[in-house]
């Protein structure tokens, strides 16, 4: 939870402003929008991008990209995009360690004859199996958004981070309410900078399958494999891993709620269901077998 500096309204997933380091709600984020104390920053950068465009016209790049420098007070651009992203990182490891721990603790409940791992190898197995598929799974999406040219950035949801530890504390890792965060994205143009282009359903509809699609690659061809190594703790992790992939999956192409299937198939209803459906299948087969 965080307030804006701005307009002093709360906001759950706050933005961080790259160049003045305060907190800022959606409408605020940009330094055009909060009257950023070093909007000169920004205004050298959109200069010197301009500059570089002009004066080289067989860049075949439809989203080129520059590195200006501020030499009259040492900053440049390479502090600030570190800058921005460190913050993503940590956010991102925060959300993956948190997951894995409300993960694990339904080890502690099983006998070991029956699962025969104890709490700190449960969270090892919870960290490479529920924690990688959901850090890919945000990370294809940020990915495919700035392959068309968008702006796109991680951030947590304090709130939904608690609730994730205490549904698992409560019933015991039987019941887990997982929604640390998400990928934030808003279409940019790479002349002048932020703009208010409109994300195209279609775009839109690829960076939501990205999520999905990651998951799914990663159930078929890297632990499915491990789960049919017949090697103990890989093939244990590749089982527990194969299932939990095709369930996020499987619960991001529900079309419903603004998540990815919604946003899927309102782009095509003909590549939702050549995907969503036999995933569902294999779920429900699971569930039966």
């Amino acid at each position: 939870m965080g307030r804006c500096e701005f307009c002093s309204k709360e906001e759950d997933m706050p933005f961080v402003c790259n160049f003045c380091d305060e907190t800022f709600c959606g409408e605020h984020r940009l330094p055009e929008s909060h009257n950023c104390t070093n909007l000169w920053m920004v205004k050298e950068r959109k200069r010197r991008e301009i500059h570089n465009i002009s004066s080289r016209p067989s860049l075949s790049s439809k989203f080129p990209r520059f590195i200006p420098k501020f030499t009259s007070t040492g900053i440049n651009n390479r502090a600030i995009t570190e800058n921005k992203i460190s913050t993503e990182v940590k956010h991102l490891l925060v959300a993956w360690l948190t997951l894995g721990f409300a993960f694990s603790i339904r080890f502690i409940r099983i006998s070991p004859s029956t699962f025969p791992i104890s709490l700190l190898e449960g969270l090892g197995v919870s960290l490479l199996t529920v924690g990688l598929g959901f850090i890919l799974h945000e990370l294809a999406h940020k990915f495919t958004a700035k392959r068309f040219g968008c702006w796109a950035e991680f951030r947590i949801w304090p709130r939904g981070l608690m609730m994730a530890l205490f549904f698992a504390v409560v019933s015991f890792g039987t019941v887990i309410f997982a929604a640390p965060g998400a990928t934030y994205i808003l279409p940019r143009s790479s002349r002048n900078g932020f703009s208010n282009n409109v994300i195209t359903s279609r775009e839109n509809g690829i960076i939501s399958l990205a999520g999905p699609l990651t998951n799914i690659g990663l159930a078929a061809f890297l632990f499915l494999p491990l789960a049919e190594s017949g090697i103990g703790a890989l093939s244990l992790i590749g089982v527990i891993g194969f299932h939990v992939n095709l369930w996020l999956a499987a619960f991001n192409l529900i079309p419903f709620g603004g998540i990815d299937g919604q946003k899927v198939l309102s782009w095509s209803k003909p590549v939702w269901l050549t995907i969503a459906i036999p995933v569902w299948l294999f779920v429900a087969l699971g569930l039966l077998l």
